[in-house]
């Protein structure tokens, strides 16, 4: 299953002692596929090394990048869905291009997906995906 993992969802996937945790172990242990591009990567270490540090930020990237079930792809259109916020329509392209099953994320700029017709592209909260996971 491929998906897609907004910034904020996969901060709060890190910590072990974090009920989101599972998200993060069930990526580590090859359950799902994370698809990325470069700009969100660019995003993940920006956000994560400004709320946990660099050094945990570039290992979490690394990580990612090392590990087989990450799917890395280069988007050459945009689709600019997220007018109530354009930079999170990255996240939207790299869903597309993978066709990635979900977005996972907690934003509510991603509403306007569901009234989209085309692409469809689910969104689901992280509490969602949790459950989709435990399947």
């Amino acid at each position: 299953m491929n998906i897609v993992l907004d910034t904020n969802c996969l901060l709060m996937s890190l910590s072990r002692r974090s009920p989101y945790y599972p998200v993060w172990r069930d990526f580590v242990d090859g359950k799902y596929t994370l698809c990325v591009t470069n700009e969100i990567l660019e995003e993940y270490e920006e956000i994560l090394s400004e709320k946990v540090g660099a050094e945990i930020a570039s290992n979490v990237i690394k990580a990612i990048l090392d590990l087989p079930n990450t799917r890395m792809v280069q988007v050459f259109f945009h689709l600019h869905l997220i007018a109530a916020d354009p930079d999170d329509d990255k996240f939207v392209d790299c869903a597309f291009k993978t066709n990635a099953r979900y977005i996972v994320t907690q934003d509510h700029h991603y509403d306007v997906l569901k009234q989209t017709a085309f692409p469809h592209i689910d969104v689901v909260g992280i509490d969602e995906f949790i459950k989709v996971l435990r399947g």
